[in-house]
């Protein structure tokens, strides 16, 4: 079993969390953005269970030590599959186990998971409840606010009392509806409209319960006002994947009161070994950059920066001298 390196309060690191987002958080970007933030919690892409139990597919659980506190997301619908995917994670040495009840693309509803689960708040309930009596460590679920035609007000307070008389003490409300027909996944993130009023009276109705927003947060200014206004986290996903140096670079200071802040052009050349060690492995550089292209967005050099590392990267053989001549492009006073 893995052994975890740093022994986290998991309720205070998902004060601020980085979406799971499938393609993106991989192993790779979640290093990368914990060289940025030592306190914000970090979450895997989705990995269902059948893959997990059935498909021999652990290697999707791999991860740095450095990336603690680190959560794996699970996707499934069974609730002895989901116990044993969670001893798998909970073996790897995850610090929280999440439950995907939110993700609205054609695959996740054909498997019967995801944000269709929004529909029975009862298999939800089994489903948490198998886990954690397998798990050694937190099992939370990240939920969306209703699907289709449901009525949000209608539902969710429901859902969320079945959910946690299970044994689930925080959540994470993406504050979108779903629209499982008629939508693609990609529109799904933007066109339902937010209701952060109805995560707010969530949380007044259940004060005993870690209530975490979700859904079009921008900004680490916007995150602050959630948080002052009686929610006890946020969750950002697309902005710190865009412009990861913009939310995580200030984040220990300003949401967790932890004194120190790197510069970007830090973040960067920390980046050196661990790119170092992926090439030894036989890894392509391509692999790890494509997660730093946003490093200096909104910043002098950073279109170069971007087009430097998009078209060196991928070329055959490419090294850290690619790297070295992307951040030659950077202008020092715009890399701090």
């Amino acid at each position: 079993m893995a052994e975890n390196i740093l022994k986290t309060d998991i309720s205070t690191a998902s004060r601020l969390s980085v979406a799971p987002m499938m393609d993106w958080t991989d192993r790779h970007c979640r290093y990368f953005h914990r060289l940025m933030s030592a306190e914000t919690l970090l979450y895997t892409e989705m990995v269902t269970a059948p893959a997990l139990v059935r498909g021999d597919a652990r290697h999707l659980l791999a991860f740095d030590p450095a990336e603690h506190p680190v959560a794996v997301q699970l996707g499934g619908s069974d609730p002895q599959e989901l116990a044993q995917a969670t001893r798998i994670a909970c073996d790897e040495g995850y610090d929280e186990v999440n439950l995907n009840v939110g993700c609205p693309s054609d695959r996740v509803q054909s498997g019967t998971f995801g944000a269709v689960l929004m529909k029975t708040p009862g298999l939800v309930a089994d489903c948490v409840a198998a886990m954690r009596e397998a798990s050694s460590v937190d099992v939370t679920v990240k939920c969306r606010i209703g699907v289709d035609e449901q009525e949000p007000r209608a539902v969710l307070p429901g859902f969320v009392e079945t959910v946690s008389a299970a044994g689930v003490t925080r959540f994470t409300i993406h504050a979108r509806k779903a629209w499982l027909q008629g939508l693609s996944p990609k529109e799904n993130r933007d066109i339902p409209p937010l209701d952060y009023a109805l995560v707010h009276e969530i949380k007044r109705a259940f004060p005993g319960l870690h209530i975490s927003v979700n859904g079009g947060v921008q900004s680490l200014d916007e995150a602050r006002r959630f948080l002052a206004s009686g929610l006890d986290g946020v969750m950002i996903g697309r902005a710190a994947y865009h412009s990861p140096a913009d939310i995580l670079l200030p984040a220990d200071e300003e949401i967790f009161g932890r004194p120190g802040r790197k510069t970007a052009r830090q973040v960067a050349e920390e980046m050196r070994p661990y790119i170092a060690r992926h090439l030894a492995a036989g890894g392509r550089l391509h692999n790890v950059t494509r997660h730093m292209l946003g490093l200096f967005s909104g910043r002098p050099g950073a279109r170069a920066w971007r087009r430097v590392l998009s078209e060196g990267a991928v070329a055959p053989g490419a090294g850290l001298d690619v790297l070295d001549a992307a951040l030659a492009a950077v202008p020092e006073a715009a890399a701090a």
